[in-house]
């Protein structure tokens, strides 16, 4: 069992820098990929990046060149630097862990942090 959660949300101003963190307990963090979506209000929910448990990452192309992951495995965290933030960029961005051993997959999600762009 892996439990996330979810910090580092707030209000920022257009062009302005938020990081996001994801937070785990549990064992075997390291195994787990990591991917970050994102919910506006009246929309499905989307990708927006994620990284291996080896560390290799892709973005969504809406955040390519703005958002960067990375993870710390020490301490059982991931985290999403996000830059030059867009008022397209207002969410609730949650993180899912993922891990598939043979043919059993193993999917937790956080609860989400509210992250609002505006001027």
């Amino acid at each position: 069992q892996v439990q996330l959660v979810e910090s580092g949300g707030g209000v920022v101003q257009p062009g302005g820098s938020l990081r996001l963190s994801c937070a785990a307990s549990g064992r075997f963090f390291s195994n787990y990929a990591i991917h970050w979506y994102r919910q506006a209000p009246g929309k499905q929910r989307e990708f927006v990046a994620g990284i291996t448990s080896g560390g290799s990452t892709n973005y969504a192309e809406f955040v390519k060149g703005r958002f960067t992951l990375s993870r710390d495995n020490a301490k059982n965290t991931v985290y999403l630097q996000m830059n030059s933030l867009k008022l397209d960029d207002t969410a609730v961005y949650y993180c899912m862990g993922l891990n598939v051993v043979g043919l059993a997959k193993y999917e937790y999600w956080g609860q989400g942090t509210q992250v609002t762009v505006s001027s």
